[in-house]
């Protein structure tokens, strides 16, 4: 691994395009976390500044003058910023998605699994792609340290507390380590919210792309957006079925040739529950005592046929696959599968691929989509529900004058 006191020899002070404010930005990297006090209490020995604990955590300062700016984000707190910065190492891809739909996804570095960042939709967009070959993937059996040096981003969008928390890779001197030898960390976990350990502020979806946009001071952008996302939303609410006439919808992880199924929970919230939830769809798992991704067990054919759900959506966490793919592998196994076959679900042909598990903004859109006409297909006959053509212009040009 690199040596960090030569890499602080190399740079004796950090790079001024981001820092850290204070106490709060290091300390908060595990405030609110249970069982964690003598850890605070280390982290508050090792800061020299000191900030305001009762500052808002949900307000952004506008530029200064001289260009600096601030982002203030739980659990890290505030972070100062002297420039935009021109390298960032995400963990998650609901944050990718959010960079390369505000048009910095050159600025993008690192993912933490490959398999599960979905980019299908990327070609529906002209001229908005990504190079997801030459990101660096930060798990391998474990996170390591040395890709942080090596990257040398100006930021890493990451919640601090997964990767000791959620992934247990880390502990707090290296999250110490890397914040004062490498860049500050600001993010927050969003895509679910069944994690006991989170017990500080979750962002919705768009909250959290517009900490982003702040960042990266691409705020147009996000409204450019925001509106074509605000807009579809209402039209296609409007357009909905009564709610006792929308099915429900059991959503678990399976594989290619599924066997067993993991539920997550629909009305469990979380950023890539959203799409669902727009349209009103149902948990099939309510009042079943069935638990959701993070502390549940996995579920056989006959455990899923006694709960019977309406419509079923199955994760991947592979390479996303279109619906004709879909349904020559994962459908056409279950339809020929004994027990399987007898799913209502798969008898009605409403088995449908469950989206990415880390869904930012451009996959919510092309979801709710997606999940409008399949579900709904009676009333919603249009081929596209939104613009791909105008929102292709916002991302790579930005928003009309």
């Amino acid at each position: 691994m690199t040596d960090p006191d030569r890499a602080t020899l190399e740079r004796p002070t950090r790079r001024d395009i981001v820092k850290s404010s204070g106490a709060l930005a290091l300390g908060g990297l595990l405030a609110g976390c249970s069982g964690e006090s003598s850890q605070e209490s280390s982290v508050a020995e090792t800061s020299d500044m000191t900030t305001d604990a009762g500052a808002s955590t949900t307000e952004t300062d506008p530029a200064t003058s001289d260009g600096s700016y601030s982002v203030t984000m739980e659990p890290v707190g505030t972070v100062e910023f002297e420039a935009v910065p021109e390298t960032i190492a995400p963990f998650t891809a609901d944050y990718i998605d959010m960079l390369v739909a505000l048009g910095h996804g050159d600025a993008v570095q690192s993912i933490w699994y490959r398999g599960r960042y979905k980019t299908l939709h990327y070609e529906e967009l002209d001229g908005v792609s990504i190079d997801l070959d030459g990101l660096t993937q930060l798990w391998n059996d474990g996170v390591s340290k040395e890709p942080f040096y090596e990257m040398d981003a100006d930021l890493h969008l990451i919640d601090p507390n997964a990767l000791i928390d959620w992934l247990g890779a880390w502990d707090q001197s290296d999250l110490t380590e890397i914040r004062e030898n490498v860049a500050p960390f600001l993010g927050n976990l969003i895509f679910r919210r069944t994690d006991d350990w989170h017990d500080y502020r979750y962002y919705s979806l768009y909250e959290a792309f517009e900490k982003v946009a702040e960042m990266v001071q691409e705020q147009a952008r996000f409204e450019a957006i925001r509106s074509i996302h605000d807009e579809m939303v209402e039209t296609v609410q409007a357009r909905l079925p009564a709610p006792a006439d929308r099915p429900n919808a059991a959503l678990v992880f399976a594989g290619e040739e599924p066997e067993e199924f993991t539920p997550y929970r629909i009305n469990g919230n979380g950023a890539n529950k959203e799409h669902f939830q727009t349209l009103g769809i149902s948990d099939a798992f309510a009042d079943t005592g069935v638990k959701g991704y993070s502390g549940s067990e996995s579920l056989d054919y006959e455990a899923l046929l006694e709960i019977d759900p309406d419509s079923l959506l199955l994760r991947y966490h592979r390479e996303g696959k279109t619906r004709e793919e879909f349904e020559n592998s994962v459908l056409a196994y279950m339809k020929d599968h004994e027990v399987g076959s007898q799913l209502r679900a798969v008898q009605n042909d409403r088995v449908f691929r469950g989206g990415p598990i880390y869904t930012g903004p451009l996959h919510n859109l092309f979801m709710i989509e997606r999940y409008a006409k399949a579900y709904f297909p009676d009333e919603f006959t249009e081929t596209h529900l939104f613009d791909r053509e105008h929102l292709a212009e916002i991302i790579t040009e930005g928003p009309a004058e």
